[in-house]
């Protein structure tokens, strides 16, 4: 088994993965602890014996309540993000059908729009529940917080940045905090759907989903609200973690 999602290019390729044929792969933590101390966690692993899989979440559904909604979180994984990994497997299995032969390669080109959407939601769905905690620390730490404050002058400032691109998402998409792959620097977007990162190669250290199914039980139309309360749940060790990773320490 290899986890999802560790680095950019895995992402990329998990979401062109009938040209790039590339697995999408993450880092793995233990959710009982601040620290990430357990890199093969089931929370973390999107990918199982040639098939996308569920990952569990790292918590009881209510275990975010009352910021997020026990309700709101079971209908999220259990509904939305397993339609994603469904959804992944199929345009998969027609890619492999129209590879082998089987299929005509006329049906390439709506397999590969649709492997893309759903793995991309896959795999961002992921890391948005392993990116919070019930119980968060006050912000982050070590390597992490030197980069935010060498980009952003500070650790309020990023975060002021990184809701303001979240809730000004047209439509349904996500706010990111990742690492740019050219600069290796850190910069903050925000995608439109989900397929459609704005910086190619981008490195999702954190994300927050703002598609209505997100919130809209809870927070109703209030996307605003809804990230405020997403930030106080932040884990900033698997944010830290992750920047780490890409940055390759």
């Amino acid at each position: 088994m290899k986890p999802l999602g560790s680095t950019r290019r895995e992402f990329i390729a998990v979401t062109g993965m009938a040209t790039l044929g590339f697995l999408l792969s993450e880092k793995a933590h233990s959710q009982q602890s601040t620290k990430i101390n357990n890199m093969n966690n089931a929370s973390y692993i999107g990918y199982v014996d040639g098939k996308y899989v569920l990952p569990p979440l790292p918590y009881a559904y209510d275990a975010l309540e009352p910021l997020m909604d026990e309700a709101t979180v079971r209908l999220h994984h259990d509904k939305h993000h397993a339609a994603y990994v469904a959804g992944a497997n199929a345009a998969a299995e027609k890619l492999q059908e129209i590879a082998d032969g089987k299929l005509d390669a006329s049906a390439t080109t709506p397999n590969v729009r649709n492997l893309s959407f759903h793995a991309s939601g896959h795999a961002l769905h992921t890391i948005f529940w392993t990116n919070m905690t019930p119980t968060p620390k006050a912000g982050p730490e070590g390597p992490l917080k030197e980069a935010i404050i060498k980009k952003f002058g500070s650790v309020d400032n990023m975060i002021k940045v990184f809701k303001a691109a979240t809730i000004g998402v047209e439509g349904s998409g996500w706010g990111i905090l990742g690492l740019d792959p050219i600069s290796k620097t850190l910069v903050i977007c925000g995608a439109e759907k989900h397929q459609n990162i704005e910086i190619p190669g981008l490195v999702p250290l954190l994300v927050c989903d703002v598609w209505e199914h997100a919130y809209y039980l809870k927070h109703q139309n209030n996307r605003a609200a809804f990230v405020e309360d997403f930030m106080k749940l932040v884990n900033w060790d698997d944010v830290e973690q992750r920047y780490l990773a890409a940055i390759g320490k």
